[in-house]
C-alpha cells in the first residue's frame, strides 16, 4: 500500500471519527472522548490535509475552524427567488389571511413554527456535500459566505445520504453567547452589538472565517426550496426528511384550522422568553405542496404563509433630548436622545418621534420619562410619556422655524404632517442623498459607510453623487486622512470601479428619486432599458405601467427636470456608471458554467477587477481550487493554489492568455 493511498485511507477515517464526535458534543451534549483527545485528532487530520492537499476534502472538520481571510464576498444569484414574508401584528389579520386562503381553496391544514431572530441564509449540497452557502440578501442577489458557513459545528458539512438539494436556514447566536461576546468586546473597547440579530450577521460577513468559528453560531433549517431526488408531499414531510439527513429543523406544530393556529402561536408567545434564541414572532404556513402551488405568491410574498409579530416588548427610560435630522428629501424629522436601554434584547439610546403632530398627540416632553418599544420588535419608537413622573424640569419642543442646516424658512405642504427644508442644496440633504447612493440596496460599495462619506464631503472631496468617481484622482490625499491608509483607500477605490457595473435598477434606486423604491426602480429599468429613455418618459408613458401611479410619476418628471439632478447623471455615464439594462435571459455569458481561481499578482487588473469581469461574462471566481476548477488564473508569485492546480489537472492560464479568452469572447 503507497503512502498515497494510506494518507487517503487515514483522511476519510479521521473525518467520520471527527464529524461523530463533533455531533455528540455540539447537538447531543454527550461526550465520550476528552478536549486533549479531540486536539489530537484534530492535529493529525490537519497534518494530513497540509502534506496531501489533493485529499481534502472542502468538506473537511478541519473548515470549522475556519480559513483563510478573503479580500471580498462574491455575488451569488438565487435559482429561484427568496421571497419574504408578509406580517400580521393580531389575531384578526390572520383571520383575514386565513379568508383569503379560503376563496381559493379548501380542505387544508397548517404548521406552525418559531420565526427566528437571527440571518437567513440559503445552502445548496450536491451529492450530499455543501457546495454553496449564501445569505438573502435582495431576494435575488446574496452574497457567498460559504467559508463562513462551515464554521458553524453543528451545520452537517456531508448529509447521511447523497441527495443534492437547496435549503433556506436562519444563522442564530445564542443569548448567553451574545452576552459573552459583548463582554468581550467591551473588554476590548470594541462597539457592542445591539442585538443577537446584528451579532449573528456580522459574524457571518466577516471576511475572515476564523473570526466567526470563534462566535459560536448555531443554525436551523426551516424549509425546503428543491430537491430533485425525492417528491415530497407537505411541508412537515421535509422538515422530518431533512432531519433524517442531519440538519438541525424548527419545531413544528401542525393546526387544522386558524382557531388552532392562534391558541398554538399564543402557547409559543408565552414561552419565548424561556428560549435560549430570541424570537419576534411565529411562522404559519399552508403545509400542503400542492396547496402551496394553486395559492402562489405575489411579486413580494407567498400567498401561503405568514409572520405572526408578538406585541413589541417595551421598557421605561429618560428622554435626554430631541434633535433634528434632515433627511436626503428634506423631511425634518424629530429624534429622541435617551439614556441607553435594553428592550427585547438591543441597547437603545436613540428612537424616532415621527413628526411634530405625534409629539404633541403624545404629550412629549424633554426631561420625561417614557415607554419605549421596539415596532414589530424592530424599529425603536417612543410609546408614551409617563406625566405621573413629572416634576419641573420638562421642557416642551417646538419645530424650529428654521432648518437647523442651512438655516431655509421650513414648509409643510398640504396633507403632509411633516416639515421640509425647501433647499435642494441644503448640506444636510446632500449628505443623506450620497449616503443612500453608496448604500447596500443601492450602488452597494463596499466599505463606504455613512461615516466615511461625511468625513469626504466634509474634506471637500464629495459635492455630489458623481463625485465619488473621481476620487481615483485624489489617492495620496485621501491617504493622508485621519483612519484611512494607503490600503484601505486602495480597496475602497476598487469597490467603486465594480460598483459601476451595478444593474440599471440599482442606479435608479441610487437617485434616491422621491417615492421610487427597490421594486418601482426594478420595474422601471425592465421597462425602459436605458436611464436616458426614463429622463426623457412623459407622465403618460409612465402612468401606463400598472405600478406606477400619478403621484410617483410626477415626482420622477420633477426630478429628471432638475440640471443639477441631470447634470449629476450625465457625470456618472461619463465616469463610466452602467446606465443600461441587460436580462439575464438576452446577456452574452460565455463564462456561463466556468470556476475561475485566481492567485498572485496581476499586471493590469485588481484580483476584484477580473473577478467582477469573470462574473460579468457569467463565471465564477472562487476562493480555493478543487477538481471542479476550470481555469486558474496565475500571476507573479503564485503559491499553493498553482501547486494544487497542477496537482489535479486543472488548466492554468496567465494575464495573456486571459486576455486573448476576453477579445475572444466579449
Amino acid at each position: 500500500m503507497n503512502n498515497n493511498h494510506m494518507a487517503l485511507k487515514r483522511i476519510k477515517e479521521l473525518t467520520d471519527i471527527i464529524e461523530y464526535h463533533n455531533k455528540l458534543y455540539y447537538e447531543q451534549d454527550a461526550p465520550e472522548i476528552t478536549d486533549a483527545e479531540y486536539d489530537s485528532l484534530m492535529s493529525e487530520l490537519i497534518r494530513l490535509e497540509t502534506e496531501y492537499p489533493q485529499f481534502a476534502n472542502p468538506n473537511s472538520p478541519t473548515k470549522r475552524i475556519g480559513g483563510a481571510a478573503l479580500d471580498y464576498f462574491e455575488k451569488v444569484t438565487h435559482k429561484t427567488k427568496q421571497l419574504s414574508l408578509a406580517n400580521a401584528f393580531s389575531t384578526q389579520e390572520l383571520i383575514e389571511f386565513d379568508n383569503r386562503i379560503k376563496k381559493l381553496i379548501s380542505d387544508y391544514s397548517y404548521v406552525c413554527e418559531n420565526k427566528f431572530d437571527g440571518l437567513t441564509v440559503v445552502l445548496t449540497y450536491e451529492n450530499g456535500e455543501m457546495t454553496l452557502g449564501a445569505t438573502r440578501g435582495d431576494g435575488v442577489t446574496g452574497e457567498n459566505v460559504t467559508e463562513n458557513v462551515r464554521t458553524i459545528k453543528t451545520l452537517p458539512l456531508r448529509l447521511k445520504k447523497p441527495y443534492s438539494l437547496t435549503v433556506r436556514a436562519e444563522v442564530l447566536l445564542y443569548k448567553e453567547e451574545f452576552e459573552k461576546l459583548n463582554a468581550a468586546r467591551q473588554k476590548e473597547g470594541l462597539a457592542l452589538f445591539a442585538n443577537p440579530r446584528n451579532a449573528a450577521a456580522g459574524s457571518i460577513r466577516q471576511l475572515d472565517s476564523k473570526i466567526t468559528a470563534s462566535r459560536n453560531l448555531d443554525i436551523f433549517v426551516f424549509n425546503m426550496e428543491s430537491c430533485n431526488d425525492v417528491k415530497l408531499k407537505s411541508h412537515s414531510e421535509s422538515l422530518d426528511f431533512l432531519k433524517e439527513l442531519g440538519f438541525k429543523v424548527s419545531d413544528y406544530t401542525k393546526a387544522q384550522d386558524i382557531n388552532n393556529v392562534i391558541d398554538i402561536i399564543n402557547d409559543i408567545e408565552n414561552k419565548r422568553d424561556f428560549l435560549p434564541y430570541e424570537t419576534d414572532g411565529a411562522v404559519i404556513k399552508i403545509d400542503n405542496f400542492e396547496d402551496r402551488k394553486a395559492l402562489g405568491q405575489t411579486s413580494k410574498n407567498p400567498r401561503w404563509a405568514i409572520a405572526y409579530k408578538y406585541s413589541a416588548s417595551e421598557a421605561e427610560t429618560k428622554l435626554i433630548d430631541i434633535n433634528v435630522q434632515v433627511g436626503r428629501t428634506g423631511v425634518l424629522t424629530p429624534v429622541a436622545q435617551l439614556q441607553p436601554v435594553k428592550v427585547a434584547g438591543s441597547i437603545i439610546s436613540r428612537a424616532t418621534l415621527h413628526n411634530e403632530d405625534y409629539i404633541k398627540l403624545k404629550d412629549i416632553r424633554i426631561k420625561d420619562n417614557v415607554l419605549i418599544r421596539k415596532a414589530g420588535d424592530v424599529i425603536p419608537e417612543v410609546v408614551q410619556s409617563l406625566k405621573d413622573k413629572r416634576d419641573s424640569t420638562q421642557e416642551i419642543f417646538k419645530m424650529p422655524a428654521k432648518c437647523p442646516v442651512c438655516g431655509a424658512e421650513v414648509i409643510r405642504n398640504e396633507n403632509e404632517a411633516a416639515l421640509r427644508c425647501p433647499n435642494k442644496n441644503c448640506p444636510a440633504q446632500n449628505l443623506r442623498r450620497i449616503q443612500h447612493f453608496v448604500s447596500r440596496d443601492a450602488m452597494n460599495i463596499d466599505g463606504f459607510g455613512d461615516a466615511l462619506v461625511e468625513k469626504l464631503v466634509d474634506s471637500g472631496f464629495l459635492k455630489n453623487s458623481s463625485d465619488i468617481y473621481n476620487l481615483k484622482m485624489h489617492m495620496d490625499e485621501l491617504s493622508t486622512l485621519d483612519n484611512l491608509g494607503t490600503k484601505s483607500v486602495s480597496n475602497l477605490i476598487e469597490a467603486i470601479e465594480i460598483s459601476k457595473q451595478r444593474g440599471l435598477d440599482a442606479l435608479i434606486f441610487a437617485l434616491g428619486i422621491p417615492l421610487v423604491g427597490k421594486n418601482a426602480s426594478r420595474i422601471l429599468a425592465e421597462k425602459f432599458k436605458d436611464i436616458n429613455a426614463l429622463i426623457n418618459a412623459d407622465k403618460e408613458t409612465l402612468t401606463q405601467i400598472n405600478e406606477i401611479g400619478d403621484k410617483m410619476a410626477d415626482s420622477i418628471i420633477l426630478y429628471f427636470s432638475d440640471d443639477d439632478n441631470l447634470n449629476t447623471i450625465k457625470n456618472l455615464l461619463k465616469y463610466g456608471v452602467n446606465g443600461k439594462y441587460e436580462s439575464a435571459e438576452n446577456t452574452n455569458k460565455p463564462f456561463d458554467n466556468k470556476t475561475f481561481v485566481l492567485t498572485g499578482t496581476l499586471e493590469k487588473y485588481s484580483r476584484d477587477e477580473a473577478s467582477d469581469i469573470i462574473r460579468r461574462l457569467g463565471g465564477r471566481a472562487a476562493s480555493s481550487v478543487s477538481s471542479k476548477t476550470d481555469y486558474v488564473l496565475a500571476g507573479e508569485g503564485a503559491g499553493g493554489k498553482l501547486a494544487k492546480a497542477k496537482k489535479l489537472g486543472v488548466e492554468i492560464i496567465n494575464e495573456s492568455q486571459f486576455e486573448q479568452m476576453l477579445k475572444t469572447k466579449q
